[in-house]
């Protein structure tokens, strides 16, 4: 008689399914241009990225949830459309745009205009050269202002009555996905597209509305994969790796650090160059060493710890002059 062996593979315990992960062609070194766009989530790997001194460029219209509002700015960007007085207005004695998050609103219209366009402008010149674009999708419900009936990337707290509320499906996000590889190639035909879904949940829409959410990001994602984009699981690593509540914030909801470095780590071994890693580690203990806290600044082992990080800086920047500390 065969008895089944829960857990148990080769007769060595398993305490977790291990989603299976193959490294990817097109990889990452210190070479590259990654431009990260998308949810809360781009925002944690972008700031791996940044640590370790990647070329990157990070959600410069800040957070964006979902495939509309990233659609949005990417057309605009390519096209140049400028924005004018009237695509801001303001509320509770801020500018604000309805296209952007509100981390660039403004008590001064002139100055938020001029951010947005800037940006704008910022995120071409940036399309044009990236090597990779990794997008991150939060959501699959949308917000559309009645007045107009255009679909908003943030609210900044107007009235809830001012909009209606809808689920994409997956065909409209599928189309969204496709609008946004052609927008990139008129500029850049070789860059490579990461897909991922953020872990994040958002259970303020509901938590079957959630699942509905996510199930139709991950479905138009797989239907609309081609030779020149690729998928992250992201969402499955923190669902699957990561099935605890000890991987989360005090929310319930954010990954936590110990999380997002799990996360980091596999999308490493997927996507950045092993010849990279020397010097991230290098960069690692040179971003240490910088916040290492003496207990005598005066001291000669610490002049002298000084003057060694600062050998190392340089020794680094004459090989990546972008390097900066």
């Amino acid at each position: 008689m065969k008895v089944l062996r829960l857990g148990f593979y080769n007769n060595t315990m398993k305490l977790f399914t291990e989603i299976k992960l193959e490294k990817q062609e097109s990889q990452i070194d210190y070479n590259s241009k990654v431009l990260l766009l998308g949810s809360c989530f781009a925002e944690n790997i972008g700031e791996k990225f940044n640590y370790y001194k990647f070329q990157t460029l990070q959600n410069p219209f800040g957070i964006l949830f979902q495939p509309k509002a990233i659609e949005t700015i990417l057309s605009r960007a390519v096209e140049e459309r400028q924005y004018t007085e009237a695509d801001v207005f303001i509320h509770n004695e801020q500018w604000h745009c309805f296209e952007a998050h509100s981390k660039l609103s403004d008590t001064s219209k002139e100055r938020l205009l001029e951010t947005l366009n800037n940006n704008l402008n910022i995120i071409k010149c940036y399309l044009e050269e990236a090597s990779h674009i990794v997008i991150t999708l939060g959501t699959a419900w949308v917000y559309s202002l009645i007045e107009t009936n255009t679909v908003v990337s943030n609210c900044h707290k107007v009235p809830q009555k001012q909009f209606n509320k809808k689920l994409l499906s997956v065909e409209a996000v599928m189309n969204s996905l496709q609008n946004i590889f052609n927008t990139i190639q008129t500029v850049n035909t070789k860059a490579s597209l990461i897909f991922t879904v953020s872990p994040v949940r958002h259970i303020k829409d509901g938590f079957v509305e959630n699942t509905q959410s996510k199930s139709h990001l991950i479905s138009a994602i797989h239907q609309y994969i081609n030779d020149r984009s690729y998928y992250f699981p992201s969402y499955e690593i923190m669902l699957d790796e990561l099935r605890d509540y000890r991987f989360y914030k005090s929310d319930l909801l954010h990954p936590n650090d110990t999380a997002v470095d799990y996360i980091w780590e596999k999308f490493k071994e997927v996507w950045i160059a092993s010849q990279a890693y020397n010097v991230m580690d290098t960069v690692d203990r040179i971003q240490k060493g910088l916040a290492h806290k003496p207990f005598n600044a005066h001291s000669e082992a610490h002049i002298k710890f000084l003057q060694q990080l600062e050998e190392k800086k340089e020794r680094l920047q004459s090989k990546y002059p972008h390097i900066r500390f």
